[in-house]
This record gives C-alpha cells, sequence and structure tokens, in this order.
C-alpha cells in the first residue's frame, strides 16, 4: 500500500468520533479524507440530524475542500466507525461527479489491508451529466 493511501485512511480515522450532539443530531460515525490535485489533504466527518438535511462525511469534506479554493480531487478515503473503509453512497458518488470533469477518475480506496481501489468511472459508469460536463469542461 501507498504512503498516501495510509495517511489519508490515518487523517480520516483520526477525526472518527462518534457522539450526540443533541437530541436531534449525531455526528462523527464516518469520516473522509480527500487529496486534491494540489497534494493538499481535507476531512470531514458525517453529521446525521432528524430531519434529512445532515452531511456524509465526504460532503463535509468537499465544503472543506471548496471553502479552501480547491476542486479537484484525486484521491478519496471513508472511514466507517468500526475502522473499515466503504465506497460513498449513491447521493455523494453525484455529488462528486459534478465537481470535475476529470472526476471519474478518482479513486477510491476500497480495501485498506490490500490497497483495493476503484475508480469513481466505475462506481457510476452511465453518469447522466457526461455529455454536459465534456461540453463545459473549460469551466
Amino acid at each position: 500500500m501507498s504512503e498516501i493511501w495510509i495517511k489519508l485512511y490515518n487523517e480520516a480515522k483520526s477525526k472518527l468520533n462518534p457522539r450526540v450532539i443533541s437530541p436531534f443530531i449525531e455526528a462523527g460515525g464516518v469520516a473522509a479524507a480527500i487529496l486534491t490535485d494540489k497534494g493538499n489533504v481535507y476531512t470531514g466527518v458525517c453529521i446525521d440530524t432528524a430531519c434529512t438535511l445532515g452531511m456524509c462525511a465526504e460532503r463535509n469534506a468537499i465544503a472543506n475542500m471548496i471553502t479552501n479554493g480547491e476542486s479537484k480531487i484525486v484521491k478519496l478515503v471513508c472511514v466507517m466507525e468500526d475502522g473499515s473503509v466503504g465506497a460513498p453512497c449513491g447521493a455523494c458518488r453525484e455529488y462528486l461527479m459534478q465537481l470535475d470533469v476529470d472526476s471519474p477518475s478518482m479513486e477510491i480506496l476500497k480495501n485498506f489491508s490490500t490497497g483495493e481501489t476503484i475508480s469513481l468511472g466505475e462506481l457510476i459508469p452511465d453518469w447522466w451529466g457526461k455529455d454536459l460536463m465534456n461540453a463545459n469542461s473549460n469551466v
């Protein structure tokens, strides 16, 4: 396994901190770390709410990245409460695809012990927005 995957995994895992914020909100049961094309790492945790307006860890990390002026992800790690890694949910897959024309090539860690990865394009192969994204790739 490459050093960058270990670093991303450890960054995400260090943010795990499952806790109850209020009777309506729980947070920190899943954490994510993303690596941008500029070499920066951004993290986030899930925020689950009773009204379903919460935020997945991946989208929280993306918000952190965008807040800091970046928008292109090259690697992503999602760490579950038990320390295993997992793939993004459907909503996050869609969100990730909409970020950049190169998003389909984004690598996602699938198995920490083996170092197995999968591309976002493999997770969402026939993305509905591909033609529009490619037509506007200079945005």
